[in-house]
């Protein structure tokens, strides 16, 4: 025989392990894996930073997609994207632009997606031929760096 706190503390804590199981699956977003109900879309980088698969595919902070795959193109020397975009969001223009963002100062990166103009849409397995690359922290502070020793002041100037 069960007592009725046993019992509620049983029920308890399988509640509690559920919805940690839930947030688990929406943190490592496994729980979106199917590919059903969307179109695939690619773009071409020179740099994607620390952008992953299963990465956030984002039009004006909307998440719209997730990234798929990422390879490397032995040719071109350029990275691949490869994103799988929801069927309820087919109306990109051909023109559209993919850039790569960070979200906040130390977050993860997402591939943000622009809408252009043109009449054309894109379909299943078009690829995006706008693009801008990740801005690498690194490079910027280097940038910042070897700009400050390269500048000469002027002698007649006062300060």
């Amino acid at each position: 025989m069960f007592k009725s706190i046993e019992l509620s503390v049983g029920v308890f804590v399988g509640i509690g392990l559920a919805a940690l199981f839930m947030l688990a699956m929406q943190a490592s977003n496994l729980a979106s894996l199917n590919n059903d109900g969307s179109y695939e879309i690619t773009a071409r980088f020179d740099n994607i930073g620390g952008l992953k698969v299963r990465s956030a595919v984002k039009v004006s902070g909307v998440k719209v997609g997730e990234v798929s795959a990422i390879d490397y193109d032995t040719e071109m020397f350029e990275a691949v994207v490869t994103m799988q975009v929801d069927d309820q969001y087919q109306q990109f223009p051909r023109d559209t632009i993919a850039s790569i963002f960070t979200s906040g100062l130390l977050g993860e990166q997402y591939v943000s997606l622009e809408p252009g103009g043109d009449e054309k849409l894109l379909g299943n397995q078009s690829e995006i031929r706008h693009t801008q690359s990740a801005m690498v922290l690194e490079q910027l502070i280097g940038q910042f760096i070897f700009n400050q020793g390269s500048d000469k002041k002027d002698d007649n100037s006062p300060f």
